[in-house]
Parts: structure tokens; C-alpha cells; sequence
């Protein structure tokens, strides 16, 4: 492990309170003019969801209507709607991922593609600095950067194809305090848009370090952001379950 990412699991909670963990639940917002492009309400939607901290398997309660709730298991690439009353099964979708093959920008998705993209993504988020400490995931420092009059240390990361993510290389950039400030990416299922992502307003949650304000940018080939966001994420609380 290398220092900068020791540093980072220790200002975010450390590993041994991480252990403990096993399901996470977290209420969330979710807003911005993406949503509508792809068919999705761009009204700001109020999610719960629950992730598993070592395996990723994500369900939204509900998920569009209150009687269905969504559940994601991104190791068998499948996405079910299922009834929340006795959890039978209503629809699934097996090769999500393969789905989002031809898609344009403007491609509108079914709603079980917008909950597998949500889905994945936010367990990442939640997992995030941990996830780098799973299997298969390795990570090393890189140059630092300067931005907003601050020296952020950058790790780059690689995830193992197992692990459902926007992309398979991604650069986390941490202040000196160690709390992430951004993160970069490809998103592939959306025709690898290159993203600059800003993190903000850390809250802890029963003693997990969370950021609780994300804002998705475009990302410009001198590595700058765009000026306008697309996607927001606010996110109202988190804990253990």
C-alpha cells in the first residue's frame, strides 16, 4: 500500500471501522440536466438505496413506482425489478451492460439502464477510499495537480474487470487533509464521455468520512472542466444497516 493511499483510508475512518461495515443504506438526490437527455425526470429525485460494502449488489427502495424496488447485482451483470411486498421478480434484464452498445449522447435509456448506471456508480462513491483496498484493484501516486490555489495529490487506479465501474483507469486527487476533491473517468456505458467530478461538504457518518456534494463536469482535453455540471448528487445521509 502506498502512503498517500494509507493516508487517505485513515482520514476517511480507517480500515478497521470499514471491516465492520457490511450494508450501507443512504438517502440521495439526484439532479441536473443528464436525467432528461436520457429519460429520466430531470426534477430532483429522492432515492434510497442500500449497497453491500463487499460485494456489489445494490437495491433501490422504491425504484419509479412505490410497490417496486430495484435490485442490481453487478457480478452476474443483472438488474431485476422486483415487488416490494414478497420481493417476487417483475422484470430483469441479464447483459446490462452490453445494452448501452450504438447508444448516442441523446439516446434516451429504459429505466433499467438508468438504475444500472446510477446503481454501480453509487456504490463506488459509497466505497470509495475502501474499494481501492479490494481485490484486484491496485493504485500508485502520480504527478500532483494545481487547482483552485491547492496541491492535490493524484492516485491513479486500475479496477479489475469483475468490479462494475465507469471505467477501468481512473484518477482520484486528494488535498493535503487527505479527503478526495475529484475524481476523473471515462464513462463507457455513455460513449466514454471523458468527466471531471468534484467532491465537497464532507459529513461523518458513525465514523465513515463521506462527501455529501457531487457535481459531474465534461472534461477538456487540457485536463481543465467544463464550466457547466450535468449531473448533481446530493446526498442527505448514510448508515450502517
Amino acid at each position: 500500500m502506498n502512503d498517500l493511499l494509507s493516508h487517505v483510508l485513515d482520514v476517511h475512518g480507517g480500515l478497521d471501522r470499514w471491516s465492520q461495515i457490511d450494508r450501507l443504506q443512504a438517502d440521495v438526490v439526484l439532479h441536473g440536466p443528464f436525467w432528461s437527455v436520457r429519460g429520466f425526470s430531470e426534477e430532483p429525485s429522492r432515492e434510497r438505496l442500500t449497497v453491500e460494502t463487499r460485494r456489489e449488489v445494490i437495491r433501490f427502495s422504491p425504484w419509479g413506482n412505490p410497490e417496486l424496488d430495484m435490485l442490481l447485482r453487478a457480478e452476474d451483470d443483472r438488474v431485476d425489478l422486483r415487488a416490494a411486498a414478497d420481493d417476487t421478480v417483475v422484470e430483469s434484464r441479464s447483459g446490462i451492460r452490453s445494452t448501452y452498445a450504438g447508444y448516442e449522447l441523446t439516446s434516451p435509456w429504459e429505466s433499467l439502464q438508468v438504475g444500472y448506471f446510477i446503481g454501480y456508480a453509487m456504490w463506488n462513491y459509497l466505497t470509495t477510499p475502501f474499494l481501492f483496498t479490494y481485490a484486484g484493484v491496485t493504485s500508485r501516486e502520480g504527478e500532483p495537480w494545481t487547482e483552485n490555489g491547492e496541491v492535490w495529490h493524484r492516485l491513479e487506479v486500475s479496477f479489475p474487470q469483475p468490479i462494475a465501474t465507469h471505467s477501468a483507469q481512473q484518477t482520484f486527487y486528494f488535498g493535503d487533509d487527505g479527503l478526495l476533491r475529484r475524481l476523473d473517468y471515462n464513462v463507457d456505458v455513455n460513449v466514454g464521455v471523458a468527466v471531471a467530478h468534484y467532491v465537497g461538504a464532507y459529513r461523518e457518518f458513525d465514523g465513515i468520512k463521506v462527501p455529501t456534494r457531487r457535481r459531474v463536469h465534461r472534461r477538456n482535453p487540457d485536463n481543465s472542466a467544463s464550466e457547466n455540471w450535468s449531473i448533481g448528487i446530493d446526498i442527505e445521509s448514510v448508515w450502517p444497516v
